[in-house]
C-alpha cells in the first residue's frame, strides 16, 4: 500500500506544485491568456496566496512520507489540498467552466488522504 500511496502522492504533488507555481510566478493577465479565466474573480494576491497554498501543499504530500519526519503532516496536505480543490470545483461550476480536472484532483486528494491515515494507523 505505501508504493501506491508513494505514487499517488508524486503524480498530484507534481501536478499541484506545477499548477500552483504557475499561478505564484505568472501575472493574473499571464493566466487569463492560458485558458484561466477565472482569474477575473480574484484579486491578484487571492492568486498569488491559492498558487503558494498549491506549492506547500504539494511538498506536504511527499517531504514528511519520504525523510518520515510528522509523517502525519501528508496526508493532512492531502485534505487540505482536497478542499482547495472543493472550492475550485465551486468556482469552475459557477462560471460555467469545466471543473472535471479540478474534481479529479480533489477525489484523487481524498483517495490519498484516506491511504495515507490508513496506512499510519497500521
Amino acid at each position: 500500500m505505501f508504493v501506491i500511496l508513494l505514487v499517488l502522492n508524486i503524480v498530484l504533488a507534481i501536478a499541484f506544485i506545477l499548477s500552483g507555481g504557475m499561478k505564484v510566478v505568472r501575472p493574473t493577465a499571464a493566466l487569463k491568456t492560458t485558458g484561466m479565466v477565472w482569474v477575473d474573480d480574484f484579486t491578484p494576491a487571492s492568486v498569488k496566496l491559492i498558487g503558494a497554498a498549491e506549492v506547500i501543499g504539494g511538498i506536504g504530500l511527499i517531504l514528511p512520507f519520504t525523510t518520515n519526519i510528522a509523517a502525519v503532516l501528508s496526508p493532512i496536505a492531502a485534505v487540505a489540498l482536497a478542499i482547495i480543490m472543493i472550492g475550485a470545483v465551486v468556482v469552475h461550476v459557477r462560471r460555467s467552466e469545466a471543473f472535471i480536472p479540478a474534481l479529479v484532483l480533489a477525489v484523487l486528494s481524498i483517495v490519498s488522504a484516506v491511504f495515507g491515515f490508513l496506512y499510519l494507523a497500521r
